[in-house]
């Protein structure tokens, strides 16, 4: 049987070129940097044994860090963060050991950083012009990987449009074998002595939970091929969250609903917090002032509303809102949301739930680290045992802080909640806002919010 074609990148591995490239830059970066700093280009001894010990440095943290491996499936944002960190550690360990050993009169500073960055910039460079030029290739049909695809119709049909609208990744489809059931002896010699004849690069198992039996099978019928196998498992049947592959105790783990408020997202997400409330709360302080004299003057009773919510992993907070209401009383477990022309409202309380001012003492959660400006709103605890039978994925919600404001409310859903539709929408925007979140999400519904006026809910 003929053997399958060699790609480009298989005739000249990465993992070969690439550590020989970026030791070249290194070294020419250093000479650069030295003609510059010092005028000259023959390297004194000292500087050549610097060198030396940076190209070995960076080259073993490149490659502990898999940078010369499965460029066809990293995205370039990743290449370049990669690049980045084994710089700045190289940088650290460079100064340190100039630190510690003293040499810094014979060592000029800024011939290391002028090395450093330069060449930096050059291996950045190279990587984005790698990644264009294989696109390029790619976008004309050269060094494509050809691909056996085997599952379900339904999901085949998926995985073929996502192919398509990604075709700068290089994937072709050589072939594919429908399959719903566990195959029997005679279908896997079929599916077997197809992916032979088509002489394919990987096959690609596209199977459901269901079914994920199967793939032993396969694996063991395909045990004479050499293709790259991978499995890509089929979640549209579950309610996923942030779901992702991870690394737990040394162990592969599908992460299938996990919050994305971990690490430093969650040192972002709070730091945009404290910063943004504190000034909110330094420039609205006459607002504050204003508002707390005119609801004490328009009926009896105490400013601030408090409240029991739930809040981040089901734990319970009090929220704070300026009293919008007469005081009156509620049945024990029963909380009755405010309606268009609620006859509870008073004068000024119709005012401030209109525009949404009742919420302001709520950046004082923020500050007390219970809330987030931008997050899922929090719900009466009431409704929450009501809607976590009605709606699925419901509790999902409070994986995050709740928030201020959120991606539902800046989408339509806010204020009552009286229909099960309502609360659906409201939790399908909820989960994929977390799914999503970056910061330039939460700047941007920040943004939305000033930009409607706190409009929307309806009390007159």
């Amino acid at each position: 049987m003929k053997g399958r074609t060699l790609l480009v990148t298989e005739r000249f591995p990465l993992h070969y070129f690439g550590p020989l490239f970026d030791a070249a830059t290194i070294w020419l970066s250093g000479v650069i940097a030295y003609r510059l700093r010092l005028g000259g280009f023959e390297l004194h001894e000292r500087y050549q044994l610097a060198l030396m010990i940076m190209v070995l440095l960076i080259l073993l943290l490149n490659m502990s860090r898999q940078a010369y491996v499965r460029w066809r499936t990293t995205s370039l944002a990743t290449l370049l963060f990669r690049l980045l960190w084994v710089w700045l550690l190289v940088a650290i360990a460079a100064a340190s050991l100039i630190y510690f050993a003293q040499a810094a009169s014979r060592y000029s500073r800024l011939w290391l950083s002028l090395t450093l960055v330069i060449s930096f910039l050059l291996c950045a460079f190279a990587r984005l012009a790698a990644k264009k030029l294989l696109s390029w290739l790619r976008l004309r049909g050269l060094n494509r990987r050809k691909v056996f695809l085997i599952g379900p119709g339904v999901t085949l049909r998926g995985i073929t449009r996502h192919m398509r609208e990604e075709q700068s990744a290089g994937f072709s489809i050589s072939g594919m074998h429908r399959i719903n059931h566990d195959p029997g002896l005679e279908e896997m010699d079929v599916i077997t002595r197809r992916v032979a004849e088509r002489q394919v690069h990987e096959v690609w198992i596209c199977m459901p939970l269901a079914l994920g039996g199967v793939v032993k099978s396969l694996m063991y019928s395909l045990r004479h091929q050499t293709v790259e196998i991978r499995f890509i498992p089929e979640f549209s049947d579950l309610p996923l969250l942030n779901h992702r592959v991870s690394q737990v105790v040394g162990l592969y783990a599908i992460d299938l609903s996990v919050s994305p408020m971990s690490g430093n997202a969650r040192i972002v997400k709070r730091c945009e917090d404290i910063v943004l409330s504190t000034l909110i709360m330094v420039l609205c302080l006459p607002i504050y002032l204003m508002i707390a004299i005119a609801v004490r003057v328009s009926s009896p009773g105490p400013v601030l509303f408090k409240q029991y919510r739930t809040g981040l992993s089901g734990q319970r907070f009090k929220v704070y809102k300026f009293r919008s209401m007469y005081m009156h009383d509620e049945p024990e477990g029963h909380v009755t949301q405010a309606s268009r022309r609620d006859p509870r409202f008073t004068r000024v309380g119709a005012f401030l739930r209109q525009t949404s001012l009742d919420e302001l003492p709520q950046f004082f959660n923020v500050l007390q680290g219970r809330m987030s400006i931008v997050g899922p709103r929090p719900h009466a605890l009431i409704h929450n045992e009501h809607y976590k039978q009605l709606v699925e994925s419901y509790m999902q919600r409070h994986m995050v802080k709740p928030g201020i404001t959120g991606w539902a409310q800046v989408k339509g859903y806010r204020g009552q909640t009286d229909t099960l539709d309502k609360m659906q929408n409201r939790v399908e925007h909820d989960l994929w806002y977390i799914e999503h979140w970056t910061l330039g999400l939460d700047l941007w519904i920040i943004f939305k919010t000033v930009l409607i006026g706190f409009k929307g809910r309806d009390v007159f």
